[in-house]
C-alpha cells in the first residue's frame, strides 16, 4: 500500500472541495484550482478530510494512488498558502526588475531579456533577488525554471541566475604557466 496515498488530506477552514466526474475543484481564499480524477482511484470527502483509496490492486492503480493524493494536497495548500520560488541573479552589472506582467532581466546580453509571466503568477524583485509566487505549484516551478534557463549559473565565477537554496559547485579554472 502506498504510504503517501494512505494519509488523509485535512481540509483547512475556508476551503471547499467538490469531487466531479472528471476533476476535483478546490476553492480557497487565494483562488480556485482543479485537479484531474483518475478512474482507478476513489475519492471520499468526510467533513474536514479527503481520503483516497484504490479500486483494485493493479499496477496502474498503485502508481496513481500516491500521485493523485499529492496533486490534491498541493492544490489544497496552494489555495490556502500559495507557493514561492526564490531566485538570485549573481554577476557584475546583472539586475532584475518587474515591469507590469513581465520580468526584465539584464544578465550580460546585448539587450535586456523580457520574460512575460503567465496568468496566475506574480513576481517581486528586490535588489538581485526575484520571488515567483502563485497558487499552482507546477506552474510556479516551471516559470522559475524557464527564468533560470535565460542565464544558468556557470561553475567558474558563479555568474548567472540560480535558485536561492541552490549550491553551485565551483571549478578551479585553468592555471597559469610557471
Amino acid at each position: 500500500m502506498s504510504r503517501i496515498g494512505k494519509k488523509p488530506i485535512e481540509i483547512p477552514s475556508g476551503v471547499e472541495v467538490k469531487v466531479g466526474a472528471e476533476a476535483i475543484s478546490i476553492k480557497g481564499p487565494k483562488g480556485s484550482l482543479s485537479t484531474p480524477v483518475h478512474a482507478t482511484v476513489q475519492y471520499e470527502v468526510d467533513g474536514k478530510l479527503v481520503v483516497l483509496t484504490r479500486k483494485d490492486e493493479s499496477r496502474e492503480a498503485r502508481s496513481q494512488h500516491g500521485l493523485r493524493r499529492t496533486l490534491l494536497a498541493n492544490a489544497i495548500e496552494g489555495v490556502t498558502k500559495g507557493f514561492v520560488k526564490n531566485l538570485e541573479v549573481i554577476g557584475v552589472g546583472y539586475k532584475v526588475s518587474v515591469a507590469g506582467k513581465s520580468v526584465v532581466l539584464n544578465v550580460g546580453y546585448s539587450h535586456p531579456v523580457e520574460f512575460p509571466l503567465p496568468q496566475g503568477i506574480e513576481a517581486k524583485a528586490e535588489g538581485n533577488k526575484l520571488a515567483i509566487q502563485g497558487i499552482d505549484k507546477e506552474l510556479v516551478g516551471e516559470v522559475a525554471a524557464k527564468i533560470r534557463r535565460v542565464r544558468p549559473p556557470e561553475p567558474y565565477k558563479g555568474k548567472g541566475i540560480k535558485y536561492a537554496d541552490e549550491h553551485i559547485r565551483r571549478k578551479a579554472g585553468k592555471s597559469g604557466k610557471k
